[in-house]
């Protein structure tokens, strides 16, 4: 599976003085009359200032190294009502990860608070243990409970324990770092974890690699399997070592994939196998999560039909773009980034070290500039590589350089596996543009870290995995399809209104889960009296060669409704109290109705044709 890496800064997150009542920039608002404002422009002018907006009854101006005393009393002219500081403002997520150092404390993530994980306790004597395969564990982070962590060696892909890139060690601390002060604390935080290495030194590794590992999950007794992981084609052996895991009672969460189309990855797309998507910390749906159709298609020619089969496509989201998670030792990258003095938000492209210098403004940087020699290069966005910029930059003697997005937002990126700079190389968001731009220096500092930032359904798998652990630890006699019932249960409807593609049920709330589960026991109260409490009836009809099925229905529920034919799930639709089924086929159908994510169905209806 391709995987979207980001490292950027832990220290780069400490935004809040560009958030204080400052006139940032040395700009001031100044309120005046619209009949008046061509005087008072002129005098702004004379006094010193640079117009920077005309708005309706009044104006924005900056005036360089003056305090708000200070333009009150240049500017003294009776048809001006008001000037007051002109503060600048950030584009703010819905949620967000703590602002700090994970090296020195503990910062909880986004994904915690967006799935109100941190609203739950974790039980630690439940016994849960979560099967993470992927590509090992580094044992010198400091951030887990090892005492609770076990593996499985393998002589083609070397011990467990020992990393094989960042990527495993990243997955695992999301489903269970400790909350221990320091570092990022996981959704389930010192949950047992088991550790399958499955990766080979290039990177990748077979579908029975897989089938072998979900053998020792369950020899480890583990209740979870957690897969950030997969590729084209589904074979039975793989799948049917998920499918014995999830029979026995377990539950194994997959990566829907990262390549943002509508094509099924495995292991995620066996029914057996509960599939992930990924949004971010705005709810979002994440433009490289996969989206896979529910619908199935049996038989060939004449004979073949196709059905809704909500288990293989993706069932839930939770947050996966730029989530802070455990790094191998020092193999993470952190930045931060001062502009005249005030923190701002940036993210680390390459090049360790610390710098300060006065800033000299490059354009996009496409030849060298003797200007900047000395100097920070403040370099836009556009035309040529990064990597090709910043050499630009170091080749004409600058000693760091800033890169500024062209479209809103920060900038995530490296300058490549071929990078041949060496100077400190720093991206930073496009609504900065301005402050940096017009700024007199720059303090620039990378370094390592043992916590970085990934991009991907692989970040969201792990998330729900962790999820799944927090609920389950907390309803131990529930089954691992329960689990997966109440997870998509209670789950954000996000997207479309209803079940979609991209979001699958929505994004996993726990504490909403944990309380489904509290109310109506593991089965989500399904006792209901023979045939539900929904009545319903079919006719049938013929038009333009197809089979027509009328379903007709009373009693439902919940908004939305499931439609059952054989006892597969056709679709998903409204609670409207009707519904035509149409296909080629001859036979035998039975039909039942549904309240969405429940047993509450109506007794079946025989149609023939």
């Amino acid at each position: 599976m391709k995987i979207s890496k980001f490292t950027t800064s832990v220290l780069a997150l400490a935004v809040t003085a560009a958030f204080s009542a400052q006139a940032a920039d040395d700009r001031f608002i100044i309120k005046v009359d619209n009949s008046k404002k061509g005087v008072v422009k002129a005098l702004a002018k004379q006094m010193g200032g640079e117009l920077k907006l005309d708005g309706n009854g009044f104006v924005a101006a900056t005036f360089t190294g003056k305090d708000l005393s200070q333009v009150k009393g240049l500017l003294n002219n009776p048809h001006i009502e008001l000037i007051e500081e002109d503060a600048r403002r950030m584009p703010l997520s819905i949620y967000s990860d703590d602002m700090g150092n994970a090296m020195t404390q503990q910062l909880t993530p986004y994904a915690v608070y967006q799935s109100q994980a941190n609203q739950v306790a974790f039980n630690s004597n439940a016994g849960m243990k979560v099967c993470v395969i992927d590509s090992g564990l580094d044992r010198s982070n400091q951030d887990f409970v090892w005492g609770n962590i076990t593996g499985s060696n393998d002589s083609g892909t070397g011990n467990w324990d020992e990393h094989g890139g960042p990527h495993g060690t990243h997955v695992a601390g999301t489903i269970g770092a400790a909350d221990n002060n320091v570092g990022v604390v996981g959704m389930a935080p010192g949950v047992d974890m088991h550790i399958v290495k499955v990766f080979n030194a290039e990177g990748w590794g077979y579908s029975s690699d897989l089938a072998h590992a979900a053998d020792q999950c369950s020899g480890a007794g583990a209740n979870i399997i957690s897969m950030s992981l997969g590729g084209g084609g589904a074979n039975s052996t793989e799948e049917n070592a998920f499918k014995a895991f999830t029979a026995a009672g377990g539950l194994v969460v997959a990566a829907a994939g990262n390549d943002g189309n509508s094509v099924r990855s495995y292991p995620a797309g066996y029914p057996s196998v509960m599939m992930i998507g990924a949004n971010d910390a705005d709810n979002n749906i994440a433009d490289f999560s996969q989206f896979p159709s529910c619908d199935v298609t049996t038989g060939k020619g004449r004979r073949a039909t196709t059905i809704t089969d909500e288990t293989v496509c993706v069932e839930v989201t939770a947050g996966g773009v730029d989530t802070l998670s455990t790094y191998p030792a020092g193999m993470a990258t952190s930045a931060s980034l001062s502009i005249d003095g005030t923190a701002m938000a940036t993210s680390s492209m390459e090049n360790s070290g610390s710098i300060y210098g006065n800033t000299y403004y490059m354009g996009t940087a496409e030849a060298t500039d003797s200007g900047a020699n000395g100097n920070v290069c403040v370099i836009d966005r556009g035309n040529i590589s990064f990597h090709d910029k910043v050499q630009n930059c170091e080749n004409s003697g600058a000693v760091g350089a800033i890169i500024i997005n062209n479209e809103a937002g920060m900038l995530y990126a490296t300058l490549g596996d071929t990078n041949a700079t060496s100077i400190p190389a720093v991206g930073a968001a496009f609504e900065d543009r301005a402050a940096i731009v017009g700024s007199t220096n720059a303090d620039i500092t990378i370094g390592t870290s043992d916590y970085g930032f990934m991009s991907g359904t692989s970040m969201a798998t792990p998330a729900v995995s962790g999820m799944a652990a927090l609920l389950w630890s907390n309803h131990t006699e529930c089954t691992g399809t329960e689990i997966r019932d109440a997870l998509k249960a209670t789950a954000q409807d996000s997207g479309a209104s209803g079940k979609d593609v991209y979001f699958g049920y929505g994004i996993v709330k726990i504490a909403s889960a944990d309380a489904y589960l509290t109310a109506n026991g593991c089965g989500g109260d399904v006792t209901p009296p023979t045939g539900g409490d929904i009545t319903a009836s079919a006719t049938t009809s013929r038009s333009k060669g197809k089979n027509n099925v009328n379903l007709s229905w009373t009693g439902a529920s919940t908004s939305s409704v499931e439609i059952y034919r054989n006892d597969a799930l056709r679709t998903t639709t409204a609670n409207d109290g009707s519904f035509t089924d149409s296909f080629k086929t001859s036979g035998s159908f039975t039909y039942k109705v549904c309240d969405q994510g429940s047993d509450n169905c109506s007794a079946e209806v025989t149609v023939n044709f």
